[in-house]
């Protein structure tokens, strides 16, 4: 089988489709929003946290251990004939049984020049993710919608300083939002951003068209996602209207044999979800595997080969006999 997509829900895929004894190629482009992150501080089992980059590397040295093949490039094309997906890269052409999207999502940052270079440090995407290594400091939410008020609001258990940045743009929160900003006295700063302050890789401040400056420790965005669904979409998979990739239980799609897991699908966008969603997406695809096994007789087919090839019965000893 296929995997698209090296990220954490990809790799996590890959160990368990390996330890159960298939064959899988994972393709990766190198574009995996966990490399982004320098520092991961809430998955599970690292006290200490650990770089993104870190937690992809001794992932794909675990599916390593259990023969998965790896290939570096960029999928532009798939399609479906008969029972087999084929799959067109820049670099090569590929085909499969069974296809599993790990795609994965992408962060759209603030059009501010200079904030990337703060990306993971001092500008983050996710206040469940970030939230806690920013207590106590000066917090502004980039957006102008429901979501940005909601997200101010949740960091006032973090900070006290909290602020909405709208860049210019016209707020489109509804009357309730607009309420809580004035219940909870959340400064808004409507101006457009006229350039940043920063130490490296840290904000110190933002600078406004009307001359105004607001410093600032810590920027979280709220711009948006793009789900890189294309390709499932191509082969018919259904997307809800964000363009997450809708799955079963199993974590399969409306196409037979095409399964997605991770940020592509409605899951809460953490890597520990990612993962969990890979490993039940290879369970359930290697349960399919295997029903298919017997119903073709394939299973059958790789037993008389033992039976002709391998001795397949357990040594018997003599009653009373040790076996020490």
């Amino acid at each position: 089988m296929v995997i698209v997509g090296g990220g954490i829900a990809g790799l996590s895929a890959a160990i368990y489709l390996g330890r159960a004894q298939r064959d899988v190629l994972v393709i990766d482009s190198q574009k995996s929003m966990a490399r982004w992150e320098p520092d991961v501080q809430n998955y599970f089992g690292f006290p200490d946290g650990i770089a993104g980059e870190e937690l992809l590397s001794r992932g794909e040295k675990q599916a390593q251990r259990y023969g998965m093949e790896f290939a570096e490039d960029e999928i532009t094309a798939v399609r479906r004939e008969g029972e087999l997906f084929y799959l067109t890269g820049r670099e090569g052409e590929y085909e499969g049984r069974r296809l599993l999207m790990a795609t994965g999502i992408y962060h759209l940052p603030p059009k501010i020049e200079g904030v990337d270079e703060c990306l993971g440090h001092s500008m983050f995407f996710c206040k469940d993710c970030d939230g806690v290594r920013v207590a106590g400091k000066t917090i502004l939410i980039y957006g102008w919608n429901d979501e940005a008020v909601e997200y101010a609001l949740a960091m006032l258990l973090y900070s006290p300083v909290v602020g909405l940045v709208l860049d210019g743009h016209k707020p489109v929160w509804g009357a309730r939002h607009q309420s809580w900003i004035h219940e909870y006295a959340i400064p808004v700063y409507p101006s457009r951003i006229a350039g940043v302050e920063r130490d490296c890789s840290q904000l110190q401040a933002l600078t406004f068209e009307d001359e105004a400056k607001v410093e600032v420790d810590a920027l979280f965005t709220t711009r948006g996602d793009v789900y890189l669904n294309r390709l499932a979409r191509g082969l018919g998979a259904t997307v809800d209207e964000e363009g997450q990739i809708i799955v079963d239980r199993c974590m399969a799609t409306n196409v037979k044999g095409l399964y997605a897991a991770g940020c592509v699908t409605p899951a809460n966008c953490q890597m520990i979800i990612a993962a969990g969603e890979g490993a039940k997406a290879a369970q359930a695809i290697n349960r399919d595997l295997f029903l298919e096994s017997l119903q073709k007789r394939t299973l059958r087919r790789y037993r008389q080969e033992q039976l002709q090839n391998a001795e397949t019965q357990p040594a018997v000893a003599p009653a009373g006999s040790s076996t020490g």
